[in-house]
């Protein structure tokens, strides 16, 4: 699939970019494209859902100049060209989907073959080790900046801590991460993209995968024991945005 198929399948309503900086997307593959490409002349979104932690993410990210951001959720253009003009390279792996490929992959494993090779190891520990063999690698201190989302609350929680064990080594000292934790089980799947700086979009998607875990203050916090600071805000629609500095 082209990028341009890619950008039209994942994102409906984007909206064009001013500049020719260059974003880097990748789920296995990467992929390369421009803010000002024909594939982004569409109308832009209306609406969205004001965000203090997009906010306090960005004002932790203002003094950097240039940078590098993964966003580990679904392909946006808006998001995209919202980076790109603020001199980031973007890179995306879209986590939820490529976990859930890889589980539909090890089940039709496990039916090919009823009884593993000897010493085959099937925890969820060992599955989420595998699944990291392939996925998010990156050197250490590759990134500024990452776009989390709400992407913890649909791991397994074996997966989640070896991810973030993973992710704490990606961010560079002085990075930042926003997360978004649902304060009770979600009814609807939603992605985000960010309309402008005060601003995300929330859209309703089909579910790629059905939530796990509902975190508690203690656990988020012993997920991020590698970040220094953070700041937490809960909002009406059982959505808490935290901002976490390295």
């Amino acid at each position: 699939m082209s990028l341009i198929d890619k950008l039209r399948h994942h994102e409906p309503l984007p909206r064009t970019g001013q500049n020719g900086h260059s974003a880097t997307t990748s789920a296995r593959t990467p992929l390369h494209a421009t803010a000002s490409s024909k594939a982004a002349v569409q109308a832009p979104p209306t609406g969205g859902r004001f965000s203090n932690g997009l906010k306090e993410f960005l004002w932790q990210l203002e003094d950097l100049g240039r940078g590098n951001l993964l966003d580990l959720g679904q392909v946006c253009q808006n998001t995209l060209n919202f980076f790109i003009e603020r001199n980031f390279k973007v890179y995306t792996e879209d986590v939820l989907v490529a976990w859930r490929e890889f589980l539909d992959s090890e089940e039709e494993h496990a039916l090919r073959k009823a009884v593993g090779p000897a010493g085959e190891d099937n925890s969820k520990v060992a599955r989420a080790e595998r699944f990291l063999t392939s996925n998010l690698n990156h050197k250490p201190d590759s990134f500024d900046a990452v776009l989390l989302w709400d992407v913890l609350d649909y791991l397994d929680p074996e997966m989640v801590k070896l991810l973030m064990q993973r992710l704490s080594t990606l961010v560079r000292d002085g990075g930042a991460v926003l997360a978004i934790f649902h304060t009770r089980m979600p009814e609807q799947f939603y992605r985000y993209r960010v309309l402008d700086a005060l601003n995300l979009d929330p859209f309703q998607v089909k579910a790629v995968l059905p939530a796990q875990h509902i975190y508690q203050n203690r656990e988020i916090q012993d997920l991020f024991s590698r970040f220094r600071t953070s700041k937490t805000f809960v909002a009406r629609d059982q959505l808490r945005e935290i901002v976490f500095a390295k």
